[in-house]
């Protein structure tokens, strides 16, 4: 089985859409689990709404009561996971009908623990804008210090091959990142799938405090959390700031 680990917050306006895209994979062995990190809309009524139209016990709301940020939420989801196989799934952002199976195909195909696949920015409705993101055959942790390809949202993790203890994320800025690192840090490699099974939504408005912000928290990782060193930490940060730019190109 696959647990999917949603965090929700202020999320309301998506999540009926993120449930529906989720029970219309054609891999049907999941279990989703939405973790509310004390929304401040409606959107636990909404679930709770949707849940009661259409029950479906493969759906899991849990309550925190307060806001702590999304590292914690999804470990409250990893905590819970039933499931073998952890996939991530942000309120706002699109699986195709198929992710979960060709991923999981691939998975087994490569004999992998850690798979990841290409993904299409999409506008404030999601639709694809026709800016792919492809992905490498294989990430070390050496490379993925200097590219952070690995979309949240693509990712698939085999908990019998990748310790849980290694799936936590810790509360730092781009706990998701952070976490790649971690579990690459130890051993493993990422496999990419380069086919778009994920669309990223992204607002209209502008990105250039997001920029700054980005640039602060990569900077962050590699000097206080990964503990390079200068130089080390400069190296890195050409190697992603290149690629960050051509991504968005």
């Amino acid at each position: 089985m696959i647990s999917i680990v949603t965090p929700v917050y202020n999320a309301a306006a998506f999540i009926r859409q993120t449930m529906e895209m989720v029970k219309a994979q054609t891999y049907a062995d999941w279990e989703l689990i939405l973790v509310d990190d004390g929304s401040k809309d409606n959107s636990c009524e909404v679930i709770e709404a949707y849940l009661k139209d259409n029950p479906d016990e493969r759906i899991r709301l849990i309550k925190k009561g307060k806001n702590e940020g999304a590292a914690l939420s999804r470990n409250r989801g990893i905590k819970e996971a039933k499931g073998r196989y952890i996939a991530f799934l942000d309120a706002d952002d699109v699986w195709l009908s198929h992710k979960l199976q060709r991923q999981l195909e691939f998975m087994t195909k490569e004999d992998a623990g850690f798979v990841f696949s290409a993904y299409e920015f999409g506008d404030e409705e999601a639709v694809g804008t026709g800016r792919i993101v492809h992905v490498p055959e294989s990430l070390t942790y050496k490379k993925a210090l200097s590219r952070t390809v690995i979309f949240t949202t693509t990712v698939l993790l085999d908990t019998q091959k990748i310790s849980k203890d290694l799936i936590y994320m810790p509360n730092v800025p781009s706990e998701d990142s952070a976490t790649w690192w971690q579990i690459l840090r130890n051993g493993h490699v990422a496999r990419g799938l380069d086919e778009v099974l994920a669309i990223y939504r992204r607002p209209g408005k502008s990105l250039s405090s997001n920029k700054l912000k980005a640039i602060q928290r990569i900077w962050y990782l590699y000097r206080n959390v990964e503990k390079l060193s200068f130089p080390a930490s400069c190296i890195a940060f050409v190697g992603w700031a290149y690629r960050a730019t051509v991504r968005r190109i």
